[in-house]
Order: structure tokens, then sequence, then C-alpha cells
């Protein structure tokens, strides 16, 4: 999921998690767990809350006066290993320090911030790199200079603003308040670090990748480690003082191959875990090697499916990326407030969206699923608000919207939901988006109902999606407001009894208000898909889990494909004829 020019996002599989979990269980909606571990106060909040008082003392009573300000330095440690065709391509570790200093003028109702029609305010820039010695004189003055950068772009920002908002029209939704008043918090949690040995992740991604040379129709193959701790420190002129962090570990699998054609195939697998016991073993990273290799060889010899529209059953990891794109991206409360978004949802509030077996909540308290660790999971948001579960959908009714601070009218609170990548202004995106229903069937009655309808339609197949990379969805109003999902693998699934047949080159295409009402029934357990959002803010961790869905009609199209063709000779080690003679 990325998004281009307000209006465009991506949710890349980038490397997949299978894992199935067990029945959904969400806990409370809470700031913190009751039992959250404290730490110990970092000296660098000290740092930063002095100079936040004395820079607030004096900005505030400014032409236009700053009615907000707020600190966050992020301080990650991060350490990555690569591997590619049985040799290392790259190993380090290193730590860095971000400073992010949010400076509002006006006031809540009416800041630096708002946008009218397509011209949208901005910052003084993205942050900037601060050191990693906690220097208290040194870090007062980085953030001395970053505060006054930012303050002088409010301030001729709100001037403009001011100066030109008369002649715009605005919609109702446009004239909702700039920012919302939020209760602060406070919050001081064990800072977080690893130690790492590199070397035997440097002999695993050799050993990894080297695995995948047995098979002739991989032509590349990366295995990436990578580790990282991160630790944030906020503090707000509001009276927020926030430390917590935070360890994720990842393994990354990818392999790519070419049809006969020329069309790029390519599988992926990732596992995600936090605690390093959870580490995967040996024998469950090659079992995966070898359903990759097996299903790229499988690829390559397939035919191309030719565009259809008819029934269609998603594997609950391919129904997880669908709910994202089709749903969740349209539920981020912003886009209802941005005149230049579809807007899809915003006046339907209240309304069946949905079959009425479905229920999708955004749980951001959720840290697993199951067995299975979810990179949607975090403790506050990146405008200091405390995670929550929001119902977005209750039995088909849409009920919510994932919210940051920026209001809506109806909607005057945060939520949880504001979040970024280092170097970007936090919107409201999701985080652990869940889908629960209670129409639910066996895989073999839903394959039963495939089949059954199928018939009823007086087609030859329908679709069994299987697995997906990822996909994209347009969200902006001069544009269609259309998604699109990449399969990986996908199956016909013949009403006469034949074999299911594998095909390739299928993408799924359609619009969201009709796609969402074909669902006609879902599986019987959850599965979760792990991945990155690109939008507005950058690339947030995140994910979905839903059952299988069985829909009455999915559309598909040819995937677009390259025109190179596969290489002339095969790999070295798959050649026939080799140096010294015929083999």
């Amino acid at each position: 999921m990325k998004t281009i020019a307000r209006s465009r996002s991506y949710f890349f599989a980038a490397f997949v998690s299978l894992a199935i979990a067990g029945a959904l269980k969400s806990p409370a909606a809470a700031a913190m767990p009751p039992d959250a571990p404290q730490g110990k106060r970092s000296p660098l909040l000290a740092v930063m809350q002095t100079e936040l008082d004395r820079s607030f003392k004096t900005l505030s009573g400014q032409d236009p006066a700053a009615y907000f300000i707020g600190y966050t330095i992020t301080d990650t440690q991060r350490a990555d290993v690569s591997g590619s065709n049985g040799a290392l391509l790259s190993s380090s570790e290193n730590r860095n320090r971000w400073l992010e200093v949010s400076v509002r003028t006006g006031n809540y109702d009416l800041d630096n911030t708002h946008k009218i029609g397509e011209r949208q305010a901005q910052n003084g820039g993205p942050g900037t790199s601060v050191p990693i010695d906690d220097d208290p004189e040194v870090m007062r003055r980085e953030i001395w200079l970053e505060t006054d950068k930012q303050y002088r772009s409010a301030a001729e920002w709100l001037i403009k603003i001011k100066t030109g908002r008369e002649v715009k029209v605005e919609t109702a939704e446009g004239r909702a308040p700039d920012f919302s008043h939020e209760q602060p918090q406070t919050y001081i949690g064990p800072e977080t670090s690893f130690l790492l040995e590199r070397k035997p992740w440097e002999e695993k991604v050799r050993a990894y990748t080297k695995a995948f040379r047995d098979s002739p129709v991989v032509i590349n193959s990366i295995v990436t480690f990578s580790a990282q701790a991160q630790n944030a420190y906020h503090v707000t002129s509001e009276g927020t003082q926030l430390q917590f962090g935070q360890i994720r570990y990842r393994l990354e699998l990818f392999i790519q191959g070419k049809a006969p054609d020329g069309m790029d195939l390519n599988r992926y697998y990732n596992f995600d875990w936090v605690h390093p016991s959870d580490v995967p073993d040996d024998k469950a990273v090659y079992a995966a090697e070898a359903t990759m290799r097996k299903e790229l060889e499988g690829l390559v010899a397939a035919p191309i499916n030719e565009p259809s529209v008819g029934p269609a059953l998603l594997t609950g990891r391919a129904a997880a990326v669908f709910f994202h794109e089709v749903f969740g991206h349209r539920a981020e409360g912003h886009r209802q407030k941005d005149v230049a978004e579809g807007q899809t949802f915003a006046k339907k509030v209240g309304e069946q969206i949905l079959p009425p077996f479905l229920s999708i909540s955004d749980d951001t308290t959720m840290s697993k699923l199951g067995s299975t660790d979810l990179l949607g999971y975090y403790q506050y948001d990146d405008e200091g608000v405390g995670a929550n579960r929001v119902v977005l959908v209750d039995h088909g009714v849409l009920k919510d919207f994932e919210m940051s601070r920026s209001p809506l009218v109806g909607f005057p609170h945060s939520n949880g939901h504001g979040r970024r990548q280092l170097g970007a202004s936090p919107v409201s995106r999701q985080g652990n988006l869940i889908v629960e229903s209670s129409k639910t069937m066996t895989d073999a009655q839903l394959r039963a109902k495939l089949i059954e309808l199928i018939k009823q339609q007086g087609r030859q197949f329908g679709l069994l999606i299987d697995d997906i990379a990822g996909g994209f969805t347009f969200t902006g109003r001069g544009q269609p407001q259309a998604f699109q999902v990449l399969p990986l693998v996908v199956y016909k699934v013949y009403a006469d009894g034949r074999p299911d047949e594998l095909v390739r080159g299928v993408d799924i295409v359609g619009t969201p208000l009709a796609a969402l009402t074909k669902i006609v029934a879902t599986g019987d357990k959850q599965e979760v898909f792990n991945g990155y959002c690109g939008a507005e803010s950058g690339s947030v961790p995140v994910s979905a889990a839903s059952p299988a869905i069985l829909t009455s009609e999915l559309e598909v199209q040819k995937k677009e494909s390259s025109t190179d063709r596969p290489p002339i000779l095969p790999a070295p080690a798959h050649d026939i004829i080799k140096a010294g003679g015929q083999q």
C-alpha cells in the first residue's frame, strides 16, 4: 500500500506472514495494559521538557501565537544481514536518533495545517538527525534550532491560510476543527535494546539462499534478516510525557523467476517475531522454501488466465489484503475530511455497507492473534494517543473511522490511529484490521458452495485465490474509486470435477461499494497477513486478519507483463553442457 499524491495506497506483502490464527479474542480498549512494566526515566525527557517550556513560553506570545508544541525523539538500533544465491550481500548494524518538532499556530479550530481545496499547508521540513550522546546542551541546541524552523514555517502558513480562506469553498467536513483536544498521557516504559551476533545469521542467509539454487527456475533469491529496537520519547505543551520501546525481528524470503513469455513471477514468505526465543528453526524455513520453489516451478509452466468475472474463493491471507484495500483505507478518518478524496464512507455512518454477518474492528492493542505476532500493534500512536480497539463495522453497519487528532464532524477525538514513518506528519492509518464473521463454513463447505455458484451462473469455472503479493487502491476524487489486489497463486476450480488448474497473470480489480456486497459466506478460521502500508505519512507496519471469503462475483484482469524473455542459457549449475565435456 503506497499512496501517491495523497490518493493511491499500496499494501506490500513484500514478504508475507502466512500464519493461521485461532479464534479472535480482542482485549478491551485501553491506553496501556494495566500490567505494563515501568521503566527508568531517560534523561532525554528532562532535556526535552526544559527546552519545550522555554520555547512555549516565548512562542505562545508571538503573533501568530503557537498554541501547541510537541517534541519526539526516536532512537533506533538496527541490524541487517542479507544474502543472495548462496553468498552474503551485506551485514551491518547501526544506531541513530531522529528529532521531530510539531509547532501549531492559531488555535484548535483553525491552525497552520488547515487544507483548503487543493492547497496543502506544509511544515518546515521532515525533522532532523540528532546526536546519540545524551549531552543536554548539545541536545537543547538541536531542539532549539528545529523549533525555530518549524515555528517560522507554521506562522507563514497560517497567514497564507487566513488571507486565502474567504475565497475558498469548503465542505461541511472541511469545517471541522483542525486539531482535537485530548487528555495528556504519562507513561515511562522500559527502554529496549538487543545484543546480536551477526555471524550466525550471515551463515544462515548463505545457506537459505543456496538451497534455492536446487531449482532451475529460480533466477534470483534474496534472504534478509533484520532486528530493530526503537525507543520513542515524546513531550507536548499539553502535558504529555511518554517513553516506550519496541523490538521486532524479521526474516524475509524472496525468489524470482520468469515465464517463457517474459512475465515476472515472484514468491514471498516472511517470519515475524518479538521474543528471541521465537526465532524460526531451520526446519521451518526450509519447509517454507520448498513450498516456494514448488509453487514457482508450477507458475512458470502455468497458462495465463484470461480476464473474467465470476465466483471466487479467497483464502484468509488474500481476504485480509482485500479488506485492507477495499475497506480499510476508505475508513481512515482524514479521507472523509479532505475535499480531494473520494469520501466513499463519509455520509454512510449508520448504513449497511457489508453483509450483516460481517464485523470489522481495528485493534492496535493486540500484540498477537493466536500465536501470531501482529505488526500493527503499538502502545501509543505517533501523536501520543493510547492504542485502542475501534469497532468500524458492526454486523454490516458502518459505525466509526480510524481517527488521528484531525477530527471530523461527529467524531471529535482521536482513537489512537495517528501514524507516520519517521520524517512524515501523522495522519489516520490502519493498524490491526480484524474481520469477524457469524456465517462460517468449513473449507470443504466453502468449496462446495463455490462449485454450486459456478453451476448456478452457468460458468465452467471459478477462481481460488490462495496467496497474495499485496495491492493498492485509489481514493482520490479525481481518480476512479477502484482497487487492485495482486495475487500470486491462483487456481481455476472447475464445476465438472476436473482437477484444479494453476494459472498465472491474474490481478483482482473492482470498485469498493460493489465488491463489498458480493460476499456470501466466510471460512471458520482467521489467517494473518503482516506487511507494510505506504500512504501520505510514509510506510508503517500493519496487519490484517480475516477468514476466507466466498464472493459471488469477482473481476480479474491480465497482469502487466515484461517484454524481457528468460535468460538464453540456463543457470550454470543446471546446464547439461559444462566445461570439460557433456555430462
